[in-house]
């Protein structure tokens, strides 16, 4: 399966250190054509945009404040992400949003580096890569008053119900889905909703190391996924199971889904230009 794209990978993440060139070539023999790098805090933004630097039209970088680091956002963060938003590499603004799962930063805390990454958004006319996680409501609020300044929109990892995601495509919204929906148990829901995605709308990622598509670790056709670097470290190389299970889901060929999530990824972040 050749010309994957995957959206969303923390390669910036220490997990990664002892054998980043290694998992790289697993990823092209895998069939991956380009990675976005997920920058998502003040030290993760510098070093995703330095891989996609070393690594020319294959890696990308993103930078954001995670909703997790909300409460360290500061005129320092802003300045960082505004930097750093002129460098070519970074194709999008990200990963930022609300988390209220694991609530590491006050919500009102959370709200406001949210806020405040929107208005870069809105003066630097980057895509968004955005985050959200048992905080729809509040999302959905701000996002919508937002909206209508906003360039393109993808709410990644989506792991919500069906009710959010039209939501979410109801303001033009891209949906990314992970490993989440190889999980026969806790991704049952969103396994059953992903049909409602419209073609193009849909884009796939890792979001690596989380999230080990659990398809490939079950597999019974020879050809179980092996994980490298850690027992359960995911990593771009194992795409290809998320869209075999989207393809299922959806009814539709892996060809298929394989070749929409690469075109609209290319639209998405401009990578043909």
């Amino acid at each position: 399966m050749a010309g994957l794209i995957d959206i969303g990978a923390n390669l910036a993440h220490d997990s990664f250190d002892a054998d980043f060139e290694p998992m790289l070539h697993r990823a092209w023999q895998a069939g991956l054509e380009a990675i976005v790098v997920t920058g998502s805090s003040f030290d993760s933004n510098p070093k995703a945009l330095a891989l996609a630097r070393q690594h020319p039209g294959r890696l990308y970088a993103t930078a954001g404040v995670h909703p997790h680091h909300a409460s360290e956002w500061d005129d320092a963060h802003a300045a960082q992400i505004r930097e750093l938003a002129r460098h070519p590499e970074v194709v999008s603004l990200g990963e930022c949003g609300l988390d209220y799962n694991r609530n590491y930063s006050p919500h009102a805390n959370q709200q406001r580096a949210f806020r405040a990454q929107l208005d870069i958004a809105v003066e630097t006319g980057k895509p968004l890569f955005l985050h959200q996680r048992d905080a729809h409501v509040d999302f959905l609020g701000i996002l919508r008053e937002y909206r209508p300044q906003l360039g393109a929109v993808v709410v990644h990892c989506f792991t919500d119900t069906r009710e959010a995601m039209r939501d979410y495509l109801s303001l033009d919204c891209h949906i990314g889905i992970t490993g989440w929906v190889c999980d026969e148990r806790r991704g049952k829901a969103l396994y059953e909703a992903v049909v409602g995605i419209p073609d193009d709308r849909l884009l796939i990622e890792t979001d690596a190391p989380y999230l080990l598509p659990r398809n490939a670790t079950r597999a019974e056709d020879g050809q179980q996924w092996r994980p490298r670097g850690g027992e359960r470290r995911n990593e771009p190389a194992a795409l290809p199971w998320v869209v075999k299970a989207l393809a299922q889901a959806r009814g539709q060929s892996e060809e298929h889904v394989a070749a929409i999530s690469r075109d609209n990824a290319r639209r998405f972040f401009g990578l043909d230009a």
